[in-house]
């Protein structure tokens, strides 16, 4: 780096400070140093990859395929890189981040194992000051938060929750060392995604794994397998192609995968069969597309629900288990799971499940957990108990913008933004994938490239016409929460209680998160934004 943190100061400020080396930190930074602006990423982490960095539990695996999570901004890196897998896998995802971090030379810029504490907005300097929980001072005069959607995890306050005295882990903080399972008995608390990837493994090779089970969640098979090469080869010779076509689906990736527009009440009961089993055979997140009112229609989602419950009821012999795993509420409205060999493993004589539902966990043990008056003992202790989605990073940071409103109290009753780029009262500060974009309802890493595109050529036009600052209007703001608010009541995503509504985390504001547009409409609005001028914004 041109210049160290010490040697920044309000007078002689960076550019820009980057929040995290994710992928979203990482094309950040990429888009920075390649526009020649002086930019620096801050990570607590000893190594890039984000989300890949810390979520290393056993059978961690991306529920979008390998071909269309990857970047498409470097025609090159999509040639030279090849993946091995349909799905790829943590560790080869982790590869990936650091092959990119490396072949553009971004390390020099990063400062690892530093966790950001505090930003403050100097208003008579019109720069922003980050301080570090180690006392470094940054100055900038931009912020982008590449903070990510699923990087805070969610531990509920259990009683007895530090008493437990065998081995104890998150599946979101998984230690970087090996884990064995071998001989063990392991209670693993949780069943979204996280566990459902993660149980088939641990069954294999332990004693006995008991499951404890709130909310049972809809989970759709992979099919996961070697990719094939022929069709490698075919999007490779076609890749800018392919990337259109994905930035034209509702979620930003899926066009390799057949379309329909119909009804399902258009159908007969053998076309629906005929439908749905086309699309679990497919495997993956392109089941809820299978009719084009599953995700607005109660009595239609209900129909591909049933389909579900019927699948499961055929692959788990206990019909006690099998009616505890089907889920009862809306297909989607909690993000739909991708797993391999879930099901089935309910079938092993080593695995059993408790449900949760009606008499929580009451206590952790030393020696495990009680619950309905019954304890359990345990080797070890595994919490897949999810994240503070999408704010949680953001919460943990003291921001304070103009006048010394905090980011907190701004977002008091729930978050506000203004495209789920910026803050009213939040000058030259930016977030990727926040509240208010399409974030985690889409192909994460095509969002990313979309909103630092999006504000990289913002800082162009401002340079262009020499102003210092931008921010969202009160007005632009309270419009599009109220325009997400009212797309989001014409589906059925808020009907239960998800973390996409922060449900999951207790005393967290109620509100509907991601953008429910979809990603085209999305993308459309900012493009427009921009040729208009940046309406919706003050510039100075």
């Amino acid at each position: 780096m041109t210049q160290t943190a010490r040697q920044t100061t309000a007078d002689n400020p960076l550019d820009i400070v980057i929040v995290g080396a994710g992928f979203a930190g990482l094309y950040a930074l990429q888009r920075a140093l390649t526009s020649g602006r002086q930019a620096v990423v801050i990570e607590r982490g000893d190594g890039v990859g984000g989300t890949w960095y810390w979520n290393r539990y056993p059978g961690a695996r991306c529920d979008v395929q390998s071909m269309e999570y990857s970047y498409s901004f470097d025609a090159a890196l999509q040639q030279e890189w090849s993946w091995t897998e349909r799905y790829a896998a943590q560790p080869e995802i982790l590869e990936y981040a650091n092959h990119v971090a490396d072949r553009f030379h971004l390390r020099p810029h990063i400062e690892f194992k530093r966790t950001v504490a505090k930003m403050v907005y100097l208003e008579d300097r019109k720069v922003w000051q980050t301080v570090t929980s180690d006392g470094a001072n940054y100055f900038s005069r931009f912020c982008i938060m590449a903070t990510g959607c699923l990087s805070s995890t969610n531990l509920p306050e259990f009683e007895g929750l530090n008493t437990f005295e065998g081995e104890s882990y998150h599946t979101g903080q998984w230690p970087h060392h090996p884990v064995t399972f071998e001989g063990k008995k392991v209670g693993i608390i949780g069943t979204g995604s996280s566990a459902i990837q993660s149980i088939p493994i641990i069954a294999e090779s332990c004693e006995h794994l008991t499951i404890f089970q709130r909310t049972p969640n809809y989970s759709i098979p992979a099919h996961n397998g070697p990719i094939d090469p022929d069709y490698v080869a075919t999007i490779k010779n076609n890749y800018d192609d392919f990337r259109a076509q994905n930035k034209q689906m509702f979620a930003g990736f899926g066009a390799h995968q057949t379309r329909w527009d119909d009804s399902v009440f258009a159908a007969d009961e053998a076309t629906r069969e005929a439908r749905f089993e086309t699309r679990w055979q497919e495997g993956g997140l392109g089941f809820s597309s299978s009719f084009n009112d599953t995700g607005s229609n109660l009595e239609a989602n209900q129909i591909a629900a049933e389909f579900v419950r019927n699948k499961i009821r055929s692959q788990v012999d206990n019909k006690e288990t099998a009616e505890l795993l089907c889920p009862d509420q809306v297909l989607g409205c909690k993000r739909v799971c991708v797993d391999t060999n879930y099901y089935a493993t309910y079938n092993r004589p080593n695995v059993s499940l408790v449900s949760v539902k009606e008499h929580p966990i009451e206590a952790i043990t030393p020696k495990g957990l009680v619950t309905g008056g019954q304890a359990y003992d345990f080797d070890m202790l595994i919490f897949a108990t999810g994240f503070d989605a999408m704010t949680g990073t953001l919460s943990k940071i003291r921001i304070e913008g103009i006048d010394g409103l905090t980011l907190n109290e701004k977002w008091a009753e729930g978050p506000k933004t203004y495209l789920g780029l910026a803050v009213t009262g939040f000058p030259n500060l930016f977030t990727v994938s926040g509240p208010g974009s399409p974030s985690v309802l889409s192909n994460m890493i095509v969002t990313i490239e979309q909103h630092i595109n999006w504000i990289m050529n913002c800082l162009d036009h401002l340079a262009s016409i020499e102003a210092g600052t931008i921010e969202a209007t009160m007005e632009a703001e309270t419009h599009w929460v109220t325009l997400g608010n009212d797309i989001a009541a014409g589906t059925l995503f808020p009907t239960c209680n998800s973390w996409y509504l922060g449900a999951n985390v207790p005393g967290k504001p109620r509100i509907f998160m991601p953008y429910v547009g979809g990603f085209p409409s999305y993308a459309e609005i900012c493009d427009q934004i921009q040729r208009e001028g940046y309406t919706g914004f003050s510039i100075r």
